[in-house]
């Protein structure tokens, strides 16, 4: 399992990738966030699914921007559909055989030359996307069932980067606590609208730490701020129940 997150708002898009790897009993660390950047041409791309299928898709998209030029993000998103669609034709034959299933779901976000801003897309296994946009800021893949609420919670397309990777990453550290093939180190790149210029950094877990136990500190004082008068009905019939009982 994997956690990847892509956001998209009108400062820009930005992927937070985990890196943790899980074979068996096996653990290791490698990169999910594939960065493609040339001259008005910046992407990333991030998978969950086979790391084998991945990276056979990635190495043949490299192959292919060693010849062919895309002027739009779309164009980018469409060949990389049809790479996986080939490597899903090399391999299914095997992998049913193996009893594993064909599953690789990607994000790629960015923007080409003439692009008339950035943009964040979800490529589906089978090849065919959705584009992200107005009232769906985010997307996630993997590991998606814990980190969601404070994504709906807090971003829309007038977020700042800054609050997207602040939330985005306490969206992982939800992820980070509820799942054990969730974990330190995290990939971030960040891409500003018109700069075709990603920048990425790694964070470790003692880069962060404090910030997540920091946000549980916060939760607990939150927490106690909220008013119980709405509780007293419900507690008020325990109270009743227990001096009847009492009486009788």
């Amino acid at each position: 399992m994997t956690y990847c997150l892509g956001i998209k708002v009108k400062e820009g898009v930005l992927a937070i990738a985990d890196t943790r790897i899980t074979s068996g009993t096996d653990t290791t660390v490698k990169k999910k966030i594939t960065i493609e950047q040339k001259d008005h041409f910046s992407l990333f791309i991030m998978t969950s699914g086979l790391r084998s299928v991945r990276d056979k898709a990635v190495i043949y998209f490299n192959e292919l921007l060693e010849t062919a030029e895309f002027n739009k993000m779309y164009k980018a998103v469409n060949a990389f559909g049809e790479q996986v669609k080939r490597a899903a034709q090399e391999d299914k034959v095997s992998l049913d055989a193996a009893g594993l299933r064909f599953d690789l779901n990607t994000i790629i976000g960015g923007q080409l030359r003439d692009d008339d801003e950035h943009k964040l897309f979800l490529l589906y296994p089978e090849g065919n996307w959705v584009e992200l946009g107005q009232g769906a800021p985010y997307v996630v893949i993997g590991n998606s069932g814990h980190g969601k609420a404070i994504l709906n919670r807090i971003l829309d397309e007038n977020s700042s980067l800054k609050l997207a990777l602040k939330t985005g990453f306490l969206s992982f550290d939800s992820t980070r606590v509820s799942s054990n093939n969730v974990d330190f180190p995290i990939d971030v790149a960040v891409y500003k609208k018109d700069s075709f210029n990603i920048v990425e950094q790694r964070y470790n877990k003692q880069d962060l730490e404090h910030i997540s136990t920091q946000w549980a500190e916060e939760l607990k004082l939150a927490l106690e701020h909220i008013s119980e008068d709405w509780m007293d009905a419900t507690f008020n019939k325990l109270e009743e129940i227990k001096n009847r009982k009492l009486i009788t």
